[in-house]
């Protein structure tokens, strides 16, 4: 009995804290992410679910029998607990294998720090393992054992993870970020920063597409936004021949800006857009503006701060920044409390697979034809030509360069095979303005339209508010909205209703399975699926 409870409990365990390890890694080891996290439905439902609270119903019966010698007929319930545990973890088993075999365990990608976790994760559960096995002799007492642990799980690899975190943390700026402050002290290099709520990724991409074709160009990778991924770039990327630096600068706490600034010391500041996205982690929207400015702040006194005349709050600290400082609009008519823009769009034309404008300075124009998907693109797109302008690039060698930029390169993809439907992939991340404006692009396809996307986290307070307004566009917009999390689902509903979506049209699904039916029934050749954010992964492959 032993041996068989034994086995089922590693197989199940280990699956447990390696799965543990992985939600701490995907929330970037952030304690407040993490917590957010479990706000969540789903983040609920790790703890209230049947299963974890019939274990603790079980803990108490084990407690209550194990102490309780003279109980009449102690053996018999403490057998029958004993029985219903072994079912659980074979069932548990069973779906660790299931799930093995389909390939869709949740582990975490390998670092050296997640290693350096699940090795001690691993270690640990082996100790107690073999702890109480020596000292727990009773099989009852042996099997209540297991299953604290089993039941404590989360808080033991939570704690693990505090433990070791100062450690990581000291490491880190002994080492990592010491040395990459001394690498890039020692280069000849013009150091450009983008922050922002939104629009970073794209905005480095097209910066970087249009500045290569004049200068040697460094730019961080996908996701190295933290300070240790810009200075793992900085240690394994830089090199003599580089000329100008490209940084996106991500921030979930403030100060968190001025650190990667400390690292790097741009010289060009751009300002992409403010909003509430991870308002539940900052605490409050002054907090996100204030650690987005942070990169202005930085800036040497003869530095160049670039902001988007498109986003109130950037339209805010452009009036309060003094220095040099531009300011680029989609169009030229802005708020009489604002200069002038110095850089705008016209004639703004967009196709399925393209947009075309005229960009306008105050001495200078050219036409523009880019490969990306809908008019949310010019903002970034503004902000990289006006600070390729101020690099010494003429609009006319910028306009050249945006030739090389491709669809990856923003936030939005568009899959198409014969006589399949038309796949707009926006899901490598989501934001409210994000999403509205991907909604907005999504006009201009002529058949029907779907969404498939999640509640979006993070929003704090805002966040109701945010997926009414999120629910409106997607009623005014599409013929099918399917919402795979439940945390904002009526929210968005209500928001799609009032704009004119039937109710049997708005479906809560979290199964890809049934998702993919829903697809299956739904579309034809020429109507077009729009996935935003966290899609399963089943689905995507499915459309692909």
């Amino acid at each position: 009995m032993s041996i068989l409870l034994s086995i089922l409990w590693f197989a199940r365990t280990t699956k447990f804290v390696l799965f543990y390890l992985h939600l701490w890694q995907l929330k970037e080891y952030h304690i407040p992410r993490f917590i957010d996290h479990f706000r969540t439905k789903k983040g609920r439902g790790l703890f209230l679910n049947g299963v974890y609270i019939f274990k603790i119903l079980l803990v108490v019966g084990f407690l209550s029998l194990l102490f309780a010698e003279r109980y009449l007929g102690r053996e018999l319930f403490l057998s029958v607990i004993l029985g219903v545990l072994i079912f659980i973890y074979l069932l548990e088993t069973v779906a660790v294998f299931r799930n093995l075999f389909k390939k869709s365990l949740k582990l975490p990608v390998f670092t050296k720090k997640a290693g350096l976790l699940v090795f001690a994760g691993l270690l640990i559960e082996l100790i107690f393992y073999i702890i109480i096995f020596n000292s727990l002799k009773n099989v009852y007492f042996f099997s209540f054992g297991l299953l604290a642990f089993d039941v404590l799980t989360p808080f033991i690899i939570t704690l693990l993870v505090l433990v070791i975190q100062p450690f990581v943390v000291l490491y880190r700026n002994q080492f990592i970020l010491a040395k990459a402050r001394q690498k890039i002290s020692r280069h000849n290099l013009k150091v450009i920063g983008i922050t922002g709520s939104y629009g970073k990724t794209s905005t480095k991409e097209f910066l970087s597409t249009i500045l290569e074709t004049k200068f040697k160009v460094l730019k961080t990778k996908e996701h190295q936004n933290s300070e240790v991924g810009i200075s793992q770039c900085i240690l394994n990327n830089l090199k003599r021949k580089h000329q100008i630096f490209v940084v996106e600068m991500g921030a979930y706490r403030k100060g968190g800006i001025k650190l990667l600034a400390d690292i790097v010391k741009p010289e060009i500041g751009i300002l992409t857009g403010i909003n509430e996205q991870h308002i539940s982690l900052f605490g409050s929207q002054g907090n996100i503006i204030n650690t987005k400015y942070e990169l202005i702040e930085s800036l040497p006194n003869d530095g160049l701060a670039v902001f988007n005349g498109d986003n109130n709050y950037c339209l805010d600290l452009y009036n309060q920044t003094s220095g040099k400082k531009v300011l680029s609009r989609t169009d030229k008519m802005i708020p009489e409390s604002v200069a002038t823009p110095d850089i705008w769009a016209e004639n703004i034309k967009v196709e399925k697979e393209s947009i075309s404008f005229k960009v306008s300075t105050n001495n200078d124009q050219a036409n523009f034809k880019v490969n990306v998907l809908g008019k949310q693109n010019i903002p970034n797109l503004l902000l990289a030509i006006i600070t390729a302008k101020e690099l010494g690039m003429s609009l006319k060698e910028i306009s050249q360069a945006c030739s090389n930029i491709v669809p990856e390169q923003s936030s939005m993809v568009l899959l198409k095979e014969k006589d399949d439907p038309y796949v707009l992939d926006a899901s490598y991340s989501a934001n409210p303005d994000g999403v509205i404006a991907d909604l907005e692009y999504l006009k201009t396809w002529p058949d029907k339209k779907a969404i498939i996307m999640p509640c979006m986290i993070e929003l704090g307070k805002m966040s109701s508010k945010k997926h009414i307004e999120v629910g409106k566009k997607i009623g005014e917009v599409c013929d099918l909205a399917i919402i795979t999390t439940n945390d904002k689902f009526d929210e968005i509903r209500e928001g799609a209703l009032k704009s004119g979506l039937k109710q049997d049209n708005i479906m809560l699904i979290d199964n890809p399975d049934e998702i993919i039916n829903q697809i299956k029934i739904f579309a034809s050749p020429g109507d077009v699926i729009l996935l935003e954010g966290r899609v399963p992964k089943k689905v995507i492959q499915f459309l692909e």
